[in-house]
């Protein structure tokens, strides 16, 4: 018997290989349970931090600029919704992401600088809301990482 005839084994050499096996054999409900806990955590998120960000415009200009910003916000939570359905139906039914999302920016852009009541800027920043929620939560993450591995001993 030769060395290329041998059948080699994978055997796990660490714990961390043993936890990766553990991991894969997890069916993928639990992934999909993380990914849904994701975005209600994202979801909550976005809707205080729009909460806040509304009153806070309203308060230092006016209630119209601030209805233009929580028109663009809930444009955003829209967007963010139809990208988690996107996500969720990935690998299911769907090879790719589509793109039809962006559609609703454009149309909620093109519509503000056809009506006089409607101001572009706090409609697009308060569209962009939701990448607010995404930064704080990746910050929020890092930090919470950081601080487990230096208390581990």
């Amino acid at each position: 018997m030769s060395l290329s005839e041998e059948q080699i084994v994978p055997t796990p050499t660490t714990e961390q290989d043993t936890q990766a096996s553990s991991e894969e054999k997890q069916p993928a409900s639990s992934s999909m349970q993380e990914f849904y806990q994701l975005y209600q955590e994202l979801l909550v998120i976005t809707l205080v931090l729009t909460g806040v960000i509304f009153i806070s415009v309203w308060v230092s200009y006016s209630l119209n600029i601030a209805l233009n910003y929580l028109l663009g916000a809930c444009a955003g939570v829209l967007y963010l919704r139809m990208l988690a359905k996107d996500v969720e139906r990935l690998g299911r039914e769907k090879q790719q992401l589509s793109k039809t999302r962006l559609a609703l920016l454009v149309i909620l852009i093109l519509l503000a600088s056809k009506l006089k009541q409607l101001e572009i800027m706090p409609i697009f920043l308060g569209f962009l809301t939701y990448k607010a929620t995404l930064i704080i939560y990746v910050v929020r993450v890092a930090f919470i990482s950081d601080s487990t591995k230096l208390r581990q001993p």
